[in-house]
């Protein structure tokens, strides 16, 4: 009745804290998720701008003067990156997400990531365009 069981241990080979950046393909993969906290800093950065403005003239001059501290620039700065990063990634991962068909025939890869870079090269045209004629 009092007989205990024997533990059971198994050996686990001790893993290295940065496993991941051994590969190429580990390496891209932790840093696209990463990249997903610049995606949040760009959404909290654009809420903050809007509160400014809506606040008032003295609320959006303090928003520019705080923007423009060599921290928040270096922050927007490494964002940036990540966020193009997380772009480039995902436009690349698309033709594996999505199967394009035209006239019964599917579009090759290429095709299909070649029209998301497009799209981006344009829209972000667009927008440039805006912010220097229009503004």
């Amino acid at each position: 009745m009092g007989a205990t069981q024997p533990s059971t241990t198994r050996y686990r080979q001790p893993v290295s804290l940065f496993w991941w950046t051994k590969r190429r393909s580990y390496l891209v993969f932790v840093l696209r998720e990463l990249s997903s906290v610049a995606v949040a800093w760009f959404v909290v950065h654009f809420l903050l701008l809007v509160t400014a403005v809506h606040d008032g003239p003295a609320a959006y001059r303090a928003f520019l003067d705080w923007s423009a501290t060599p921290l928040v620039l270096v922050v927007d700065l490494v964002a940036l990156a990540f966020v193009v990063l997380h772009a480039v990634t995902w436009f690349t991962l698309a033709p594996k997400a999505i199967v394009v068909r035209m006239q019964g025939r599917p579009v090759p890869p290429r095709a299909v990531a070649a029209g998301h870079f497009g799209a981006w090269v344009v829209v972000s045209a667009i927008v440039a365009w805006v912010l220097v004629v229009m503004l």
